[in-house]
């Protein structure tokens, strides 16, 4: 089930509201619970039992890393918790992958086996292995109700494409959390937004990219329509689900951490990646990159922290070695940039850095899409005209034509600009009058779109 559907807007979450809201609050975390498993179901009601498994052995070695804290016995506790969470990740999601390269590198001949990607695994795992661990430091307190933690795991909202909620952050909320018509208002407001930029400016991007990679005139002006249109795409899309997490998770009393902060604003990788799906990044930081020893540590070590970083942050988005390289490409710029470059981005003028950056992290979002290393090299060469192609074509400009208004909203949306806009003081009773007429049509436009268009799918869905 996804929150883009009639099923989800009109039947599951009208009807789940309804209940939370009725019964008392002892047990609105009991429907909460089954509410998740139910949506869980919807889609994959096998894999429910996986998640069910995984909660009941994060519960367990919780209870032991907790109960022999301070001694030897608790980080062997959490080190077999881990490698048990991370082997059910690798099991769905890498080993066919493994078993590919193993075939091409030694020659070998192991059959594939046949296993379906859980939804949603590379999030909740995440979730339970960051739960552990605080445990283990003392962060957080160990859930002695099993009830409470599954509720946690396995919250719809967050569940099946973040963002990756730490056990820290509502680990008060799950035992008592504020209800009232403001945040339950904000919720709606920051859903509905979420899911227009979901439907009508991921959805319209998308078909635009599906287009290109179909198609087999190409041009110039063809490759920049599709190498803005996927960067863009990506963005709304993904943002679009976090701020429908967000509000959704405000809308039953929960306050989740922000997970992107207009990236596309930045003027340096570096920057970037503080603004982009900051949940997952700042997971690797405090779990990997920290405990590595960070930049506290040589040069060279400081240089391998990164790297490691990196090409895992590249395979947690996918089994494939263009979500390696894309990972591993942005450790280098990385790199680069805090060994030398980020000083002279400095003392450059506004324009050109973030000039640098976007261009930079629109070449990355091309190697994240590319099915194949010469469908990569093409789509970037195609760029600049490598291989004697036109600067345009009829198709191109047609597409030009028919997306530029919307490729013009999409980038006006990946900037403060509407919000400055809306929080001027001028305006700001006109906006107070006018949002919830605003916010009412949007939500109708956006159902429309549902209802007409059979393309809608999520793109961190795969991860």
């Amino acid at each position: 089930m996804v929150f883009s559907s009639i099923t989800f807007l009109f039947y599951f979450l009208p009807i789940v509201l309804a209940i939370y809201y009725i019964v008392p609050n002892r047990i609105k975390n009991i429907v909460l619970l089954v509410a998740s498993f139910m949506f869980y179901a919807y889609g994959e009601p096998t894999y429910v039992i996986l998640m069910t498994f995984s909660i009941v052995l994060t519960y367990v070695f919780g209870i032991f890393i907790n109960k022999y804290r301070k001694t030897e016995y608790s980080k062997i506790f959490l080190i077999i918790a881990i490698i048990c969470s991370v082997g059910l990740l690798v099991y769905f999601k890498y080993t066919n992958f493994i078993i590919k390269n193993i075939n091409l590198w030694l020659k070998h001949k192991i059959d594939f086996i046949y296993v379906v990607l859980p939804i949603g695994i590379s999030f909740y795992t995440f979730q339970m292995m960051s739960y552990l661990i605080d445990v283990y430091r003392g962060e957080a307190n160990v859930q002695k109700n099993i009830l409470k933690l599954a509720t946690y795991v396995s919250l719809f909202p967050q569940l099946i494409a973040g963002p990756i909620v730490r056990y820290t952050t509502i680990e008060k909320q799950l035992e008592n959390r504020t209800h009232t018509f403001q945040k339950f208002a904000l919720g709606v407001r920051r859903f509905i937004i979420g899911l227009g930029k979901k439907v009508l400016i991921a959805n319209s991007l998308g078909k635009l990219t599906n287009i290109f990679l179909h198609g087999n005139e190409m041009s110039i002006l063809y490759y920049w329509l599709y190498a803005i249109s996927n960067m863009l795409q990506i963005y709304f899309d993904f943002s679009g689900y976090s701020d429908m997490a967000i509000g959704l998770g405000r809308m039953f009393g929960f306050e989740f951490l922000e997970n992107f902060n207009y990236p596309y604003i930045a003027k340096s990788i570096t920057d970037f990646w503080r603004r982009w799906h900051i949940s997952l990044s700042s997971w690797f930081r405090d779990y990997v990159y920290i405990p590595l020893g960070g930049n506290r540590t040589s040069k060279i070590k400081w240089i391998r922290n990164i790297v490691i970083v990196w090409l895992l942050t590249g395979l947690w988005h996918g089994a494939e070695w263009n979500f390696v390289i894309w990972g591993v490409y942005f450790g280098i710029l990385l790199i680069i940039e805090k060994l030398f470059l980020s000083k002279w981005l400095e003392k450059l003028p506004g324009v050109f850095s973030h000039i640098y950056l976007l261009i930079l992290v629109m070449i990355s979002f091309i190697v994240f899409n590319g099915e194949s290393n010469s469908q990569i090299v093409k789509n970037i060469g195609g760029l600049i005209g490598y291989g004697s192609i036109p600067f345009a074509s009829a198709e191109s400009v047609y597409y030009f034509k028919s997306y530029f208004v919307i490729i013009v909203i999409a980038v006006v949306g990946a900037t403060p600009l509407c919000c400055k806009f809306a929080s001027s003081e001028k305006l700001k009773k006109i906006f107070n009058i006018g949002e919830p007429v605003f916010l009412f049509i949007l939500m109708i436009i956006c159902t429309a779109y549902i209802v007409d268009g059979s393309f809608n799918p999520f793109l961190y869905f795969r991860f």
